[in-house]
């Protein structure tokens, strides 16, 4: 292929197990991460001179067709403006979350003293190090249940020059004491698990092979497992008017909801996404 648009119409071809718009995306995201080149380019024809080093086209495309997300492939996705490292270890992180990011930057956005955060469930680090970047003015602490999540949050910190707290805590059994003896926060925030098995026959290929299930997935049983042990946490460590922020699944915002009133939080409310599904929950904590 000797243009830009040549290469986009051969890969956007070869893309098979995508609708055409997300294969479109796909496509221009590889031409930018490999080729530096952007939609203009592709636009106005631009020539690529027969020098140029290209990637093994045909083994992406292979790796995309088997499913494989392309972020993936190319190592890293984009966040809140920001690039994070990404891996099989780790979610992708999800538009939504970006929503739930704002809603926190928005209500910390003064500078206050001594404002500490603890993301729950860190993952690729995201949430925390966007709110590290965003407000300078807060102590940011992360916590994950897995070495591999933690290593690679860390070095998207280090990349990102985020100052972030990491620590490895398991949600579901808490020990003590905290970690750098914090015992109060002002905020909590998670995205946990909170997709139910059953639900799995609605989901993507790319999505059920690729990231990791004890990051998405909870027993259809007990649904709600991780914002009982949120609310549960924030009732003994979060400051008087403490906030909680959480990312729910649609499906059960009331409960969700309930959750939290049973525990006697106070201005409950079951926000929306861009989509118009209910998506978060936010909380104050009241003694």
């Amino acid at each position: 292929m000797t243009s830009a648009r040549q290469l986009y119409q051969h890969i956007l071809k070869a893309i098979q197990v995508y609708p055409e718009k997300e294969a479109q995306a796909i496509t221009f995201m590889l031409l930018e991460h490999y080729m530096r080149l952007r939609n203009i380019d592709v636009l106005v024809d631009r020539p690529i001179p027969p020098t140029t080093a290209q990637p093994d086209w045909e083994s992406i495309i292979s790796r995309l067709n088997n499913n494989e997300p392309v972020q993936h492939i190319i190592g890293s996705t984009e966040f809140c403006g920001l690039e994070f490292r990404v891996s099989s270890s780790v979610l992708i992180p999800r538009p939504e979350t970006e929503e739930l990011v704002r809603m926190v930057t928005r209500d910390y956005a003064e500078p206050d003293k001594d404002i500490s955060i603890l993301d729950i469930g860190t993952g690729s680090g995201c949430i925390a190090i966007v709110l590290a970047r965003f407000l300078p003015h807060v102590t940011v602490h992360a916590w994950d249940v897995s070495d591999e999540a933690l290593e690679v949050a860390r070095e998207n910190a280090r990349q990102l020059i985020a100052d972030v707290k990491f620590a490895k805590q398991d949600m579901l059994n808490v020990t003590f004491p905290l970690p750098g003896d914090i015992i109060k926060f002002d905020c909590l925030v998670s995205n946990p698990p909170y997709v139910t098995y059953s639900e799995q026959e609605h989901m993507r290929p790319n999505v059920l092979r690729f990231e990791p299930q004890v990051a998405l997935f909870v027993e259809d049983s007990d649904p709600l497992l991780f914002y009982k042990a949120i609310a549960d946490f924030g009732v003994y460590h979060l400051k008087e008017n403490g906030k909680c922020y959480v990312e729910i699944n649609e499906h059960f915002g009331p409960g969700t909801k309930e959750v939290f009133e049973e525990r006697n939080y106070k201005n409950v409310e079951i926000l929306r996404d861009i989509n118009g599904k209910d998506r978060f929950v936010r909380a104050i904590w009241a003694s």
